[in-house]
């Protein structure tokens, strides 16, 4: 396959990823619009760790639940008590201006214990003691005088069956669109058949009726509804029936909307809703001083501020009596301390509450964090994109426990996180799968790749070895202690751009050039050896000429046929070893360091200066001369000298330049010491840089004509 199909190919793929991230986040967002009942397990978890982690703090208590506990079974005879107890607890309370009395207690039948029914007893014979029994006033008609006379409210249940009691309800008025008919039709509303009331001799005198059956979910009570349907009838709950009493409110008020309930007003209290009338009860944890015992009521030795204008609850809660139920907070709690809570919640307004748009909402997040992360797979390292979905999650649960401590808003943060997660593995298992798959493609092109860079590495060594071929010889003027040279070159890639040349013209002429093409590796090294070669050249036929003739002739000849554009700097010169005499012609190359004995520092040699080769093809350049003295030494370099650089990008410079070279000439350092030391100098001022350019280095002493030439000098003169 070649490249460009493997880029096609990997970017089909890729889209594909991208395609079945957009779907799945779609069908996310679908399901957590929906809300399918199978995700509501998780969803009621989440909220009950909201309150189990931050339950209802509570400052003021304004019901009191008055307990029929184990202490009053002693103390009165177990339960059922005669309703005269009953009645005497009622008309306490009703006597410490208790602001409601609920009583959350089932009398379905007469009291077994009253007077009247000892009369069916046969052994009773005495005519006395029947005219006595006869004279008394019966058990419920005490406790319906105690009812009558107390802000009172009873409690009854729903049942499955239809009533065979009366039913009696306040009245509830809902305010809807629909203006005839039954209103709650096709509402979801809680409905019964029937109902288990008190008997209709104590229902009569009720100030007030109030439902006490709860649905759980999972036996978990979280959500209590305000009003139900009984046989097509609207009943309050137990909470609000109280409130009603309390707040002598003639009739309890329903707001519908496109067919569901959105709020509840009774009295000076209004609250919203759940579409089915539910509410969703803040719990607090457990408190004992929202309890007291019914025989410390009956004996005064309740503080009367715990029952005066307060909703009081009168409920079992002795051993055997109560129905424990589950709370969200983990704690079991009995239905009269539910209610309890309820109505708590009711008067201070810390209901919970889940909006209307929040489906919508956590739909939207879905949909978006979704998207985030398709982009992130297709543009990220898997694992930034997995740290940007831990992001999104952690936002998400912050957000949503954040709103509900401050605003009491149920947010559900943990079935969209779910489908984040699902989002993030589907796509990352299907990225794992197409990493394989370029890993398997790469192997194979890898491979062809080491193929052929082995052979450009074949090919780059041979041309090396080639490069060092054309060299000149070290021991060129070994036995001639007239002068000292020596050279080095180092490529910054296998093979360089830089070089240098020396030869001898006659016994007494050396000619030495040394060069730099612009550029580096195999195209400048390509050039470098044909300028040299055509420069070589020249000099060879003619080697009596002017050096400026010659590097004139040199640029003409090279400049033909450059196509690259490319351009050589050259520092070609001619030395007499029997005089010192220098002859030497500069194109645009770094002037060469003379170096005279003594403590006198380097001196550039700046004359004879022309461009580079290939700059300006008919330069005419003129040469210049001096003469050396004996002992003089002349160091050239090439810019890989003065511009290396350490891996903090600092240059090398040609002021240590000159302080290293200065310090070897007064050191008596031979040409070869000398080009070492400044190259293994620069190695060290780059500390593992990756060189910028080739570098080379040559440097030559003329010692002098030498005893037997200076003679012969002499008598020639």
């Amino acid at each position: 396959m070649t490249p460009r199909a493997e880029r096609r190919a990997t970017a089909g793929w890729i889209d594909r990823i991208g395609l079945v991230g957009v779907v799945l986040s779609l069908a996310f967002a679908a399901l957590t619009y929906l809300q399918p009942a199978w995700a509501d397990r998780l969803q009621s978890a989440w909220f009950d760790a909201y309150q189990s982690l931050s339950p209802r703090q509570v400052n003021v208590l304004p019901v009191t639940v008055v307990e029929i506990d184990q202490k009053s079974l002693t103390a009165i005879g177990q339960w059922p008590w005669p309703r005269t107890q009953l009645a005497r607890l009622v008309n306490t309370l009703n006597r410490a201006d208790a602001a409601a009395i609920g009583l959350n207690v089932l009398m379905p039948e007469a009291d077994a214990l009253s007077p009247e029914r000892l009369l069916s007893d046969a052994t009773v014979q005495d005519r006395s003691v029947v005219a006595a029994l006869r004279s008394l006033l019966s058990n419920d008609a005490a406790l319906a005088g105690a009812l009558a006379s107390a802000p009172s409210v009873l409690a009854f249940v729903g049942t499955g069956d239809a009533t065979w009691a009366p039913l009696r309800a306040p009245p509830v008025t809902v305010q809807a669109t629909r203006a005839t008919g039954d209103v709650t039709e096709g509402m979801a509303i809680v409905r019964h058949a029937g109902a288990l009331t008190s008997i209709d001799e104590l229902n009569s005198q009720a100030s007030g009726w109030g439902l006490i059956s709860v649905d759980t979910t999972r036996g978990i009570v979280r959500r209590i509804p305000l009003v139900a349907s009984v046989q097509g009838t609207l009943v309050p709950t137990l909470a609000v029936e109280m409130l009603r009493v309390a707040y002598h409110a003639p009739v309890i008020r329903l707001t519908a909307a496109g067919g569901s309930f959105t709020d509840l007003s009774v009295g000076q209290t209004r609250v919203k809703t759940e579409k089915d009338g539910a509410v969703r009860v803040y719990y607090s944890k457990h408190r004992a001083d929202r309890f007291v015992s019914a025989i410390d009521v009956l004996e005064d030795k309740v503080d009367p501020a715990l029952l005066r204008k307060q909703m009081v609850l009168i409920g079992l809660t002795a051993f055997g009596l109560q129905e424990l139920q589950d709370t969200p907070i983990g704690e079991r709690m009995s239905g009269s301390e539910i209610q309890a809570q309820l109505l708590e919640n009711l008067l201070d307004g810390t209901l919970l509450h889940r909006p209307r748009w929040a489906p919508a909402a956590e739909a939207l997040f879905v949909l978006v964090c979704g998207a985030l992360l398709v982009w992130a797979m297709r543009r990220l390292h898997p694992l930034s994109a997995a740290l940007l979905m831990l992001i999104l999650v952690a936002l998400s649960v912050l957000g949503a426990f954040g709103l509900y401590r401050a605003e009491r808003v149920l947010l559900d943060a943990a079935t969209p996180s779910l489908y984040l997660l699902l989002i993030f593995g589907v796509l990352l298992v299907l990225s794992l799968a197409e990493a394989t798959r370029q890993r398997r493609s790469l192997e194979s092109v890898v491979q062809g790749q080491r193929e052929r860079t082995a052979r450009i590495a074949g090919e780059l060594e041979a041309a090396q070895r080639i490069q060092t071929a054309s060299l000149p010889r070290p021991d060129l003027l070994r036995g001639d202690d007239r002068a000292d040279l020596y050279a080095a070159l180092t490529p910054a890639r296998e093979v360089g751009g830089d070089l240098y040349d020396y030869f001898m013209l006659d016994e007494n002429r050396l000619f030495l050039l040394i060069g730099d093409v612009a550029g580096k590796g195999l195209s400048a090294s390509i050039f470098m050896a044909v300028s040299k070669a055509l420069y070589k050249g020249l000099m060879i036929r003619t080697p009596g000429a002017n050096i400026g003739d010659i590097m004139t002739a040199a640029n003409a000849e090279v400049s033909r046929d450059n196509v690259e554009m490319l351009f050589v700097t050259v520092f070609a010169a001619i030395l007499d070893l029997r005089s010192g005499e220098l002859a030497y012609c500069n194109a645009g190359h770094e002037n060469p360091y003379l170096l005279r004995p003594g403590s006198r520092p380097p001196e550039r040699i700046a004359d004879g200066d022309g461009p580079p080769l290939c700059a300006m093809s008919d330069y005419d350049y003129r040469s210049a001369c001096r003469r050396l003295a004996p002992g003089e030494l002349l160091c050239f370099m090439t810019d890989g000298v003065t511009e290396a650089q350490n891996p903090n990008g600092v240059l090398y410079g040609h002021a240590r330049a000159e302080q290293v070279i200065g310090e070897l000439f007064r050191g008596a350092a031979s040409a070869r010491e000398l080009v070492m030391a400044l190259e293994a100098d620069v190695l060290v001022f780059e500390d593992g840089a990756e060189a910028n350019d080739d570098l080379t280095i040559l440097a030559l002493r003329w010692n002098g004509p030498g005893p037997d030439k200076a003679r012969a000098l002499d008598a020639r003169r």
